[in-house]
């Protein structure tokens, strides 16, 4: 994968991914971001593919992001 798709990818995740805090919530987010940055991608000129062939599917990895941020901030709330 180019290094102007990595850091497009990048950028985006960590621009549009919040927290969320039920699995239902969180596929949906998903879904949504996935599709959006696909198209985002293709707006600048980056084939949806060349994400794709380094992280595999994109919605899968925004998902695993959210419950990441999810499992962060129930971390923080129950510290003092």
């Amino acid at each position: 994968m180019s290094e102007h798709a990595i850091e497009f990818l990048r950028g985006f995740i960590g621009e549009k991914v919040h927290c969320q805090h039920s699995p239902i919530k969180i596929e949906k987010q998903a879904e949504t971001l996935a599709k959006e940055c696909a198209a985002k991608a293709a707006e600048v000129g980056i084939p949806l593919e060349d994400i794709q062939e380094e992280v595999g599917d994109i919605q899968e990895l925004i998902a695993s992001r959210l419950e990441e941020a999810a499992e962060a901030d129930q971390g923080n709330a129950a510290k003092p």
